[in-house]
Formats: structure tokens, C-alpha cells, sequence
């Protein structure tokens, strides 16, 4: 299993803080696909993904195990 976080206002679109799903074998693009699918509209914006505490590529292959985050832009001061 993998565990998604969705922070700021990807929480808010999802409704939800964290999930868990079974994507081990894909790739970031996978995922990607896989939640713009689940909760249309995710992927407008800029956000990126990072997988265990990473940023990740598209063509990254997630493990069992994985922590993905799903971190929409941030500005800052």
C-alpha cells in the first residue's frame, strides 16, 4: 500500500488529509492519473508530488511502503 497526504487546498478538494491505495508498481504518472480520475480537477494548479519526503519524477516507481505527498505551490515572505 501507498499513502497519499493532500495538503492546503488539495485537502480541501479531496476532502480528506490522507489515504491509503495499492499502487505499488506504478509510476508518479500513474498516480497522477489515478487521482485526477478520483477527484477531478487535482491536477489543475502546479502541484508537485514527493515520494518520501522527495520530489519525485514522473517516471519514479512507487514501492509498498511509499509515503507520497501531493504539495501544491507555496509562497512565501
Amino acid at each position: 500500500m501507498i499513502t497519499l497526504h493532500y495538503f492546503a487546498g488539495l485537502r480541501e478538494l479531496t476532502g480528506r488529509s490522507q489515504e491509503q491505495t495499492d499502487l505499488a508498481g506504478k509510476t508518479v504518472k500513474d498516480l497522477w492519473q489515478w487521482a485526477a480520475e478520483k477527484y477531478p480537477g487535482i491536477e489543475k494548479g502546479s502541484a508537485r508530488i514527493a515520494i518520501n519526503e522527495e520530489y519525485a519524477l514522473p517516471s519514479d516507481v512507487l514501492e509498498a511502503g511509499d509515503v507520497a505527498a501531493f504539495i501544491p505551490p507555496v509562497s512565501g515572505g
